[in-house]
């Protein structure tokens, strides 16, 4: 019998309302199609969203899988559970540090939230994460640090009034205007332009003055427009282009090219100071950071990674202390810190802390930066893997938890302006598979029974939405009935007829979460990139993503091993002499065998590969911003050489003794 619910889309962070029709006979999802009455999108769908929740490409998980030898085995629940029960049991018992779990923007709310409940509060574990720090986490910390919170201030309302949409870091299908910098100069860039309305006299005297704080510090510091703008590789014509579009109401957007680099939290601080220094700020401007996964947001919020539920600070102990009353749980049991990031993380595999790990919703050997080295590090440890595909991280794991996906769990999501919406399945789970909360839950209340009370969606939500109250990130007024009737509601929402708004603004009075109750300015100036070109490395790989392409790739490739595809301009390949299809493409980490696709739209000594497939990181840099623990992604030193993909094993050892 055909089922017929309103969900949200969960394929990215735009947060789409759905209506999901499963078919009439057999399992899966029939029809999927957009939802007229959602705020968000009004009945628009893009096909991207409607494919990946129709007809997803990845190979499913079934059934639990655990290893014996090199083999992975169809198993029971009952088993797998019993096997991650006891081993992490003895882990947490020699060192609560030595478990860690890595969770993801693709869980729900309530499944983010149990999760990071049981890694700080049952097993009290640092070394716990989710894969949002490798898109969002400096875009967080430049918002921490102008504005005392979390989040952008402006929402989708404000889109409308803006003059002038400037999108930096990303690279939006239409523009009237392209401007592209040296790679890793777009800190350079963003100083030159303010160096630059410095000496024009175009700041926003007024509003610097009685909104904001730390702007003569940031004067002393900046450039001369001119050597900005030469660091930046643009002439001063483009910098002053820029400096007129801005001279109109704005919103600033931003993706990943800036997040990604360890410049990544000084690059964003930097133009949300172009926002505060020409007072775009306020209903129809401000700085908007462009979320990837469609629930980083809610991880951010809800899962305890950097924060505990609501935004409370892992430095005051008095926040430590109502969460552990909350949870009940002993505070000095919860870790006094967040943690080293994703990267760090894996790295504490050698020589300890950690000895197991448990993956939910992600996929780090295709994820994560020098990814033959994570492998490695996996394969040393105790590897538990929950994930609804058989992704490459699976091929390592020694349990294996099949978990439900999009249209087979139920609960809420946040998109990337802060609105909290519902997420509802369309069929049963299927025989042989759990989903995340249901599994989360099993595990806790064999470690630590009677932390998980509540484990339906729904009274997990409240249990979550209670914590948050009286916080800047307080979901205390949303509810499950108040969602079935508005479909979705901005945070704050600190009781049952509020929604967040423009943040940080009422009727023309500012106030924010600093102890001054100002904006604050950064100071963060280019200092270069982590691996420079050479002679021996000439070349600069920039990672992106493919208009269809999925993360890293779970849902949107086959599983096929095939080269990626390395796009490069005609005058860089005439340069190498490459004339041929095939080459191998080395860092001095590894080497991938790549197919050549001549574009002139990528810069000169330019390589860009996807993010999707899943040999990329194997050449890319484990470098993180020193705040936030963001990779660096988008830029490292390679060579190309001319060859088969079948050279491939036989440079290996060349390569590995470049280092």
């Amino acid at each position: 019998m055909r089922n017929t619910v309103p969900t949200t889309c969960m394929r990215c962070a735009v947060g789409c309302g759905h209506i999901n029709q499963s078919l009439d006979v057999g399992y899966g999802i029939d029809i999927v199609r957009g939802d007229v009455t959602h705020p968000v999108n009004q009945g628009l769908a893009c096909q991207r969203g409607i494919r990946e929740s129709k007809s997803p490409e990845g190979k499913w998980l079934t059934r639990p899988l655990i290893r014996e030898g090199d083999r992975l085995l169809p198993t029971t629940w009952d088993v797998a559970l019993g096997r991650v029960v006891e081993q992490f049991t003895l882990t947490v018992e020699r060192d609560p540090d030595g478990l860690a779990v890595l969770g993801s923007g693709q869980q729900t709310n309530e499944a983010a939230y149990v999760l990071g409940k049981l890694a700080r509060g049952g097993f009290g574990t640092r070394y716990y994460d989710a894969n949002t720090t490798l898109c969002m986490a400096s875009a967080v910390t430049a918002y921490y640090d102008a504005f005392g919170s979390d989040a952008p201030p402006c929402t989708y309302d404000d889109i409308p009034d803006a003059r002038t949409h400037l999108v930096w870091g990303a690279n939006p299908a239409v523009a009237d205007t392209h401007v592209s910098p040296a790679p890793g100069g777009d800190l350079a860039l963003a100083r030159a332009v303010l160096a630059r309305l410095v000496e024009r006299d175009a700041i926003d005297d007024a509003f610097i003055a009685t909104v904001t704080t730390g702007f003569d510090a940031l004067r002393a510091e900046l450039p001369t427009a001119e050597d900005g703008a030469a660091t930046a590789g643009v002439d001063l014509d483009t910098v002053d282009e820029l400096v007129d579009s801005i001279a109109d109401p704005t919103l600033l957007y931003w993706g990943m090219g800036i997040n990604q680099s360890t410049q990544g939290t000084a690059t964003a601080g930097a133009l949300i100071d172009l926002c505060l220094a020409t007072g775009n700020l306020g209903p129809g401007t401000g700085p908007f950071s462009l979320t990837g996964q469609a629930n980083s947001m809610g991880t951010r919020v809800c899962s305890s990674k950097g924060t505990w539920p609501g935004h409370r600070s892992f430095d005051d102990p008095n926040e430590r202390a109502v969460v552990a009353e909350a949870w009940n749980v002993p505070a000095e049991r919860l870790p006094k810190d967040s943690g080293p990031g994703p990267v760090g993380i894996v790295e504490a595999i050698d020589g300890g802390p950690v000895e197991a790990v448990w993956t939910v919703a992600t996929n780090p050997v295709a994820g994560l930066p020098n990814s033959s080295a994570v492998r490695d590090r996996l394969n040393e440890a105790f590897l538990v893997v929950q994930d609804a595909f058989r992704t490459e991280t699976v091929e390592l794991a020694d349990v294996v938890l099949p978990a439900a996906t999009w249209g087979e769990s139920d609960g809420t999501t946040m998109n990337m302006e802060r609105r909290v919406s519902r997420v509802r399945s369309v069929m049963d789970t299927p025989t042989g598979v759990r989903t995340d909360l249901d599994i989360i839950t099993a595990i806790a209340e064999g470690m630590v029974p009677g932390l998980m009370e509540r484990p339906d969606p729904r009274t997990v939500f409240e249990e979550l939405a209670e914590i948050t109250a009286g916080t800047s990130a307080d979901l205390s007024g949303i509810g499950y009935p108040r969602l079935e009737e508005e479909k979705a509601v901005h945070w704050p929402a600190p009781d049952p007829k509020s929604s967040g708004g423009y943040r940080y603004y009422d009727d023309g009075n500012w106030s924010f979460e600093t102890a001054s109750g100002r904006a604050r300015f950064s100071t963060g100036t280019h200092r270069g990139v982590p691996e420079p070109t050479n002679e021996e490395y000439p070349l600069t790989l920039t990672t992106a993503r493919t208009a269809d392409g999925y993360n890293t790739g779970v849902r949107s490739r086959s599983l096929d091993p095939s080269s990626p595809t390395a796009r490069i301009h005609p005058e860089t390949l005439e340069c190498l002499g490459i004339d041929g299809t095939d080459a191998i493409f080395a860092s001095r980490r590894s080497e991938v065998p790549v197919r050549i696709d001549p574009d002139s739209a990528v810069p000169r000594d330019v390589v860009w590969l996807p993010v999707h497939h899943p040999r990329t990181n194997e050449l890319t840099l484990p470098d993180r911003d020193p705040r936030s623990d963001e990779p660096n992604y988008k830029q490292c030193a390679v060579r190309l050489v001319p060859g088969s993909p079948d050279r491939t094993a036989a440079a290996g050892a060349e390569v590995a003794s470049d280092d």
